[in-house]
């Protein structure tokens, strides 16, 4: 027996058709998601920000590591004397082969960030490390070489002039984890030596001790590098400076 094709017709479900529709975003939803988005990247970058210069702030303090390291091997190479104060072949060339050759350990990567400029280094520079772009300066060790009597004021006249011959002894240092012998310059400022002595003294306008915020990072003579918040760096006794004496003499006041 053939049975015939019946002409069924199959009917919608019920409420179906208004699932379907419910999952749909309304545009009130789509602008309230896009509201709640914009409220947590606003919340976020600030954060985030600060942790992209926190990083900077570390890779600053690594790269004056490298720069302390750098001058330790040289006066290791050097019957223990750092480099002479010279007006011609500086502490960036006579380190650079210590810190790999690498000039851009001479630049802190926030540096110039914000103004667009390279930091600034010496107008007349006869080789690639002392003429690159420049974050750091060493310590000039005026205070020694003028209250030890070691040079008549004429020769030392020739030590800031960049004519005299040697450099300090390493041994001259008695507090070696508390004395400073890298730091960082303002971004403008072309100098080498972060001198006591010069123009009334460099310390004052010379050195950024707000760098990163709060305050900046320096390399000690004992090879480690610390981050000092301003004033620690020069009150209430000035780090710089390589004498008992001189760390008071040369102390900011507050």
């Amino acid at each position: 027996m053939v049975m015939k094709k019946s002409n069924f017709i199959r009917m919608p479900v019920a409420g179906r058709a208004d699932r379907r529709a419910s999952w749909a975003f309304t545009l009130i939803e789509l602008l309230v998601v896009i509201a709640i988005i914009a409220i947590l990247a606003a919340m976020l970058l600030p954060a985030l920000s600060k942790a992209k210069q926190t990083g900077q702030s570390i890779s600053c303090l690594n790269e004056l590591s490298q720069l302390g390291t750098a001058s330790k091997m040289y006066v290791d190479d050097s019957q223990g004397f750092y480099p002479p104060r010279s007006n011609t072949d500086r502490w960036p060339d006579r380190f650079y082969a210590y810190y790999g050759k690498n000039i851009k350990v001479l630049r802190c990567p926030t540096d110039g960030v914000i103004t667009g400029r390279d930091p600034a280094t010496g107008s007349v520079s006869n080789n690639v490390a002392d003429a690159a772009p420049r974050s750091y300066f060493i310590n000039g060790f005026n205070d020694y070489f003028d209250q030890n009597n070691f040079l008549t004021p004429a020769q030392f006249t020739q030590y800031m002039s960049g004519t005299w011959p040697n450099g300090m002894r390493e041994s001259a240092v008695t507090l070696v984890s508390d004395t400073i012998i890298f730091g960082e310059k303002y971004n403008t400022n072309e100098d080498y030596y972060m001198d006591l002595m010069e123009d009334g003294g460099n310390d004052l306008d010379r050195a950024n001790p707000t760098a990163h915020g709060p305050g900046a990072n320096f390399a000690i003579f004992d090879g480690s590098a610390r981050f000092f918040k301003d004033p620690q760096s020069t009150s209430p006794f000035n780090l710089w400076a390589v004498t008992a004496a001189g760390r008071t003499t040369y102390a900011w006041n507050y």
